[in-house]
Formats: C-alpha cells, structure tokens, sequence
C-alpha cells in the first residue's frame, strides 16, 4: 500500500501539480519503493528544519508535490532528489536513491519487458502495422504515443515516451544480441508524425539497420500471401535455452514460454523472414522511400 502522512500538523498551501510521475496503486513492488523514498526524503527535511514550503521553494518546486513525493503518491525525477540532496547537505545519500526510483518509474508492464530484453540472446520481432519500440526516434515514439484513444494524458505519455527510449539501450549491451525485424512496408511509409518525422525515422532504420548485431527485412505490400496478416509476432531467446513470445492471434495474445508454445510462433516467422526482402536489399528499400519522403 501507498504510505501516507498520519499525525502531520502540516498542510499544503498550493494545489499545483508539478513534474513528477504519478504512481500506479496496482503496482505494489513499486508503490512500495516510491513510498520507502518518500519517508526518506521527510526524515531529511525535518531534521534539517525545513517546512514542506521552505524546502519546496529552496529546491525550485510547490509545497504540494513535495507533500505528494512525500507521501509516495508522487514519483521524484532525478533532479528533484538532486536538487534535494544538495539542499539537504546528504552527501549523496538522497542522489543515490535515485536508481532505486528509475527502477520502478516506468509501468510494471514495460519494467517486465524491459527486464526480459536486457537478458535476450535473440529477439525475433514482425510487425504488421508499427515500427517496434526499439527502432523508434523519440519523436516518432512521441506522435505515435499521440494517437492513443482515449488520449494518455500528459504525465502517461511521458512515462511511456521515457520507458519507450530507456528500452533501447539494448543496442549498448556487450555482448550485443541478435536482433531480427521485419517490417512491413506501410511502416516506412505512413508519416507518422509528419514528414520531417518520418524522414529521421527512416534514417534512424538505416544506422540501427547497419549494425552487425541487427538484421532489418521489409515485407513489401505486394507480397499478400505470407502467414503475418495474423498480427505481430514477438520471440525472446536467452543465455540457458528458454524463450518466450507472444503472437496476436495464437494462444489468446498471452506470453508464452513452453518449448512447443514457442515452436508454433517460430514457424510462421521463420517463413516471413524467408518472403520478406533480404537485410541488403531492405536497406535499399528504406532508402528509396527516404528519397520520395
């Protein structure tokens, strides 16, 4: 549970609400830890004598978001412990926790992700209708977030842009793994988030696409009969053997992990690998739709 302020004669003066990343009460791990920093962070104030406005205005945000980290209702940004650690003379003792806040700023969905990639030796990846998260530009990622209905509201949508963009420092991993995409041509094609967008997306796939960890195959429209019209198909191989995917239209868009589970969703991938264009001949393709973008 979310821990609250119990016995504070103290009360906000303000109702604005300031930068931070509100917390996910369905997220317990996570609750947990926001709230473990937040006590932290009211220990550090009171010993040094500050009221929550004091302390607000000396580190440059209102007294009510201080009272909601406070309170774990709120999740701090980095620069809000830094700012507070200076502040607060702790000598890195509240900057440090700030590993312990990006840990759990992004939604437990993502975070599962996040952690399942950081361990794949391979990942398999074909999408019939978006770029994948890892192949993004920011300001792809930002627009195509744009689109959600009902809309995320601003706070959401930078905490998915933020877990979007953090994804990807799988391309940093040593060793790096073995990346396989094949996407479909209308990916390369729709504009999303406007020309100019569209075109350093399409630059961003060729310099990922030039890696020797990272393969990239288009599948163009043309080439209806192949066994992807189903949906996407996502499949993570690690270190000791094991794996798991996902498919739109198999075992009920669940993850999967049994052997023969993963067996089903490789064998239509395998056969899209085989129709799409070839790595070489895909990066010509990108860089013919640069050209007319």
């Amino acid at each position: 549970m979310v821990a609250t302020e119990v016995g504070s004669s103290e009360q906000p003066t303000t109702e604005v609400d300031e930068p931070g990343w509100e917390v996910d009460p369905a997220d317990e791990p996570g609750a947990a830890v926001v709230a473990t920093v937040g006590r932290q962070l009211k220990l550090h104030r009171e010993a040094a004598g500050l009221r929550a406005a004091e302390f607000g205005s000396a580190i440059g945000y209102g007294e009510d978001l201080v009272y909601k980290v406070e309170s774990g209702r709120r999740i701090p940004r980095p620069e809000y412990l830094d700012r507070a650690d200076q502040v607060l003379k702790a000598g890195g003792l509240i900057a440090a926790m700030k590993k312990d806040v990006e840990e759990v700023r992004y939604p437990k969905k993502v975070r599962e992700l996040a952690k399942l990639e950081a361990r794949a030796v391979e990942l398999l990846s074909y999408g019939n209708h978006n770029l994948h998260g890892l192949l993004q530009t920011e300001e792809h990622a930002r627009a195509l977030l744009g689109t959600r209905r009902p809309s995320l509201t601003p706070d959401v949508l930078e905490r998915a842009l933020d877990a979007r963009m953090a994804r990807q420092a799988i391309f940093n991993r040593t060793p790096p793994p073995d990346l396989s995409f094949v996407l479909e041509e209308v990916t390369l094609r729709r504009p999303i988030g406007g020309r100019m967008v569209q075109r350093r997306q399409l630059e961003r796939l060729l310099e990922v696409g030039r890696l020797s960890s990272v393969d990239i195959q288009i599948m163009p429209t043309a080439r209806w009969e192949h066994p992807g019209t189903g949906g996407r198909i996502q499949i993570l191989k690690f270190g000791d053997g094991s794996a798991v995917g996902r498919a739109d239209e198999e075992f009920g868009g669940r993850p999967v992990s049994r052997p023969q589970q993963v067996r089903v969703l490789e064998l239509p991938y395998g056969i899209i690998r085989a129709q799409a264009l070839a790595p070489r001949e895909s990066m010509a393709f990108i860089e013919q739709v640069l050209g007319e973008a």
